[in-house]
């Protein structure tokens, strides 16, 4: 390529061209050469990463992004060759990371890892939040899916959903539930589940993410709560909280005596928790080619799959970057509607 652009720019001038034809030749020289230039630098082997990596999780420690970052970053570490650390940035319902991270550099060494309510609701409850996740990230490959629950603090009588909706049908207005925020995807689900149901809990949202959600469940702060099975998982067995239910299309399978909402009749409800890597718009194409390379490596390790399933999470991956960006598109779509007919989106 280098070769092609200098023999056109040396050969320029030919002997017995007039001066138009001489120029002419040249202006298309100066046109075609950055063209040739760009397109060899692509093709040449990436010089990536040579320093650390931050990798922005938007909420606390203890929530199911936190839970997903820190099984990935040693294993992405050590396939870069260089430290992954990851900066938890909480807060506006996990918007104050995405606005940090959509303001790095776009040099793919600030890395997001978004999820479900950062990069496709968020956009439908706050409208005028200045960051537009199709706009202003690349996507590199969703990472995982973490079924969700309904739980509740034990003092709340009964095992079952039918039990919990009466419970709380002979104490309206009297209990609550605890969220992530107002725009989480358990948020909405809780609404969904709350319209149908015909019950009312007061929203208690926790600008510091699951961790702090389920801190207030177990304090009995709030009474219910519904956030990611990983969450959970850590305190069923001690008796601290009940799941009385998994937001799953079928059952989990760290909790197999607990039904899925679709069998406590609630169809609707089968959304979980996905996570994606992303990088901020305008990263070069070989360094998104080389982190979707490594993240797919990466969540194809055996230790990985394991501590996830542990976890209660599923490892999902996608087929390119392009793949994430059409699933990115479609969910967006799909919470606007949802968050369009619950009346829960900011004016």
């Amino acid at each position: 390529m280098k070769n092609v652009s200098f023999l056109a720019c040396s050969n320029a001038a030919l002997p017995g061209m007039t001066v138009a034809a001489a120029m002419k030749r040249l202006s298309r020289c100066l046109l075609l050469s950055p063209l040739l230039f760009s397109a060899a630098a692509a093709a040449q082997p990436v010089n990536y990463p040579t320093r650390p990596i931050r990798m922005i999780v938007p909420f606390g420690p203890g929530g199911a992004s936190d839970f997903v970052a820190r099984i990935i970053a040693p294993k992405m570490t050590e396939a870069l060759g260089q430290q992954i650390v990851i900066d938890n940035r909480s807060g506006a319902a996990g918007n104050v990371g995405v606005e940090v991270a959509a303001h790095g550099n776009p040099d793919g060494y600030t890395v997001l890892l978004g999820n479900v309510g950062t990069m496709t609701i968020n956009p439908n409850v706050f409208p005028k939040f200045p960051v537009r996740p199709l706009r202003d990230f690349i996507g590199i490959s969703i990472v995982s899916d973490v079924p969700g629950a309904l739980a509740v603090h034990p003092s709340v009588p009964g095992t079952t959903t039918k039990e919990f909706i009466a419970y709380a049908k002979s104490r309206p207005g009297q209990l609550n539930y605890s969220s992530t925020g107002p725009s989480s995807a358990q948020r909405l689900a809780f609404e969904f589940f709350q319209s149908k149901a015909g019950i009312k809990l007061q929203h208690v949202p926790y600008k510091a993410g699951a961790g702090a959600a389920t801190i207030a469940l177990l304090g009995g702060e709030v009474s219910a709560t519904m956030l990611t099975t990983a969450s959970f998982l850590p305190f069923v067995k001690s008796g601290r909280l009940k799941v009385i239910a998994v937001v799953s299309p079928k059952r989990v399978p760290q909790l197999p005596d607990v039904p899925t909402m679709i069998e406590s009749g609630f169809p609707e409800l089968t959304l979980g928790s996905w996570q994606g890597v992303f990088v901020p718009a305008g990263t070069p194409q070989a360094v998104v080619t080389k982190l979707f390379a490594t993240t797919i490596k990466v969540m194809a390790d055996a230790e990985v799959v394991e501590r996830y399933r542990l976890g209660g999470a599923l490892v999902l991956t996608s087929k390119s970057p392009q793949d994430f960006a059409a699933f990115l598109r479609t969910q967006t779509d799909f919470w606007a509607k949802l968050v369009a007919q619950l009346g829960v989106g900011e004016k």
